[in-house]
């Protein structure tokens, strides 16, 4: 791929912008351009400020210092209405769309152009939005609701919505974190071709592989502030990675040692619902490290779910240290001393306008209180605690756990969970949409439980991570368990075979 340079003086940038909030400096002295014509991806840990930096580019934010310039000139967004006036559209990782609404509506919402006797002119606005898709070389049928439309194709609605608004700057921020490989193969491919036509583009993701055959240039923020920018084609993965978190990570998966494994402590025996995965049957031993591969919708996070109680299935049986354990009821799983790390940690496994304190005791609220009271005391000395074990980032622990960035909600969820002080640990996605050094943090958090006994069962949908950790791999393929293989078996090659449920010889083509 061809590497560009800046093709023209900067249509958006920051200048020496500072953001705090409350204590937490957010940004410091903070300055970025973006350019016509170039792709320019923003890399850094998570708490370095590339959210606030891109709430700030899109109006949500008003600098404390400095100043935000369109085209040279300096500009005061009040509100989101002044960017997206400006040219400037946010393709987030999960958009917000109106389920009732179809795909056309969706786009002009709020800015319906009207026929000359005033009414809405919907032939002009479906005719715009085929003439959209078509400048992006996809298909959508703008006529279908937008309910039940994948992410992937969401997010082409929200593209699909800058370019009748003209935007001259996008900014996708971890686009791809939800996405299957093919659906973020055609994303690149819409972005490519928005640069063809001048857009800035502005990518944010902690996938190194993405950043290096997608962008022109690298922007590496720290502790919010500016670290360094330079063509891509100059940079090195370990380049980036120092840059990032300050220091070498030698790294990314500890050193795999021989497992001291134990005795036989969890056991599902031909699990089944109906549609969703079929007789599955496997053992986890204390100081294993089991992980579920496979592609997405294969089934690996239904069949933990439903060990762990969250969801029902049909038939099978699932033993803890050799006792059944009902079916259905988490609290059972919580007695037996199980714990699951869901894989949506917004949704499933945070309560995101309560404090930090409070979500990290959530699962410990009846062993904190006294005489059925509990003190605010009580919880914030056992969130510390974990705070302090986990290297979580924050403010003040009273702060809601909104307000702090993905990685450091992940560890949030870990403590919730951890200081349960389970037996046997689900982990679904435990490193999905989180820096480098977080990530590094988590999988020595894992192997360091593994080493102390735990049972670690963990979903994960990279296979480096997978290669990585692994003790066993059992790989899955439409809701059925088609391979079972030791650390010493498994390969990228070999996983792969058994996730698309390929039989041939390993030598076919």
């Amino acid at each position: 791929m061809a590497v560009r340079g800046p093709t023209g003086p900067p249509v958006l940038s920051l200048a020496d912008v500072s953001k705090a909030f409350g204590n937490v400096r957010a940004l410091r002295g903070m300055s970025l351009e973006l350019h016509p014509g170039e792709i320019h991806a923003l890399v850094g840990e998570n708490g370095a400020g590339k959210s606030t930096l891109v709430k700030t580019l899109a109006g949500v934010h008003r600098p404390d210092h400095g100043r935000v310039l369109v085209d040279g000139a300096h500009v005061e967004f009040t509100a989101p209405v002044d960017a997206q006036r400006a040219g400037v559209a946010v393709i987030y990782q999960e958009p917000t769309l109106f389920p009732d609404l179809s795909v056309t509506e969706n786009i002009f919402v709020g800015r319906q152009p009207r026929t000359r006797w005033g009414t809405i002119d919907k032939a002009r606005m479906r005719r715009l939005t085929r003439e959209a898709f078509t400048s992006l070389g996809v298909e959508v049928d703008p006529e279908r609701p937008a309910r039940g439309l994948s992410i992937a194709d969401q997010q082409l609605v929200e593209i699909a919505k800058a370019i009748t608004r003209d935007a001259r700057v996008l900014i996708m921020d971890e686009p791809t974190a939800a996405l299957s490989g093919v659906e973020a193969e055609r994303l690149f491919r819409v972005a490519r071709s928005l640069r063809e036509a001048g857009a800035a583009l502005l990518f944010i993701s902690h996938r190194f592989d993405e950043v290096f055959a997608l962008s022109d240039r690298v922007t590496v923020v720290r502790d919010g502030s500016f670290v360094s920018c330079d063509p891509t084609g100059d940079l090195e993965v370990d380049t980036v990675v120092r840059r990032m978190v300050g220091r070498d990570v030698d790294d990314l998966y500890p050193e795999q040692q021989e497992a001291v494994i134990g005795e036989t402590v969890l056991e599902v025996e031909g699990l089944t619902r109906q549609g969703v995965f079929a007789d599955v049957s496997f053992t986890v031993r204390a100081g294993e490290i089991v992980a579920l591969a496979g592609l997405v919708g294969a089934g690996r996070s239904e069949v933990v779910r439903a060990v762990f109680g969250v969801d029902r299935y049909d038939l099978g049986a699932v033993r803890v240290y050799g006792r059944p354990l009902p079916a259905g009821r988490p609290k059972a799983a919580m007695a037996a001393h199980m714990a699951l790390v869901p894989e949506d940690r917004r949704q499933q496994g945070l309560v995101m306008e309560s404090s930090i304190a409070r979500n990290a005791t959530a699962t410990r609220r009846r062993t904190l209180s006294r005489a059925g009271l509990l003190t605010s005391r009580a919880e914030n000395e056992a969130a510390h605690h974990w705070g302090e074990r986990l290297r979580l980032k924050f403010g003040d622990l009273t702060d809601t756990v909104s307000t702090l960035s993905g990685g450091n909600q992940q560890k949030v969820v870990l403590a919730k969970w951890l200081s349960t002080e389970p037996r046997i640990l689900f982990v679904d996605e435990p490193t999905r949409g989180i820096d480098v050094g977080t990530k590094a943090e988590v999988h020595r958090l894992l192997t360091t439980l593994a080493g102390e006994g735990v049972a670690v069962v963990m979903v994960s949908s990279e296979l480096p991570e997978v290669l990585g950790m692994a003790d066993r791999v059992l790989v899955m393929h439409e809701g059925r368990l088609t391979a079972e293989l030791d650390r010493s078996e498994a390969t990228e090659e070999s996983v792969m075979y058994a996730a698309t449920g390929t039989t041939a010889g390993k030598g076919a083509t």
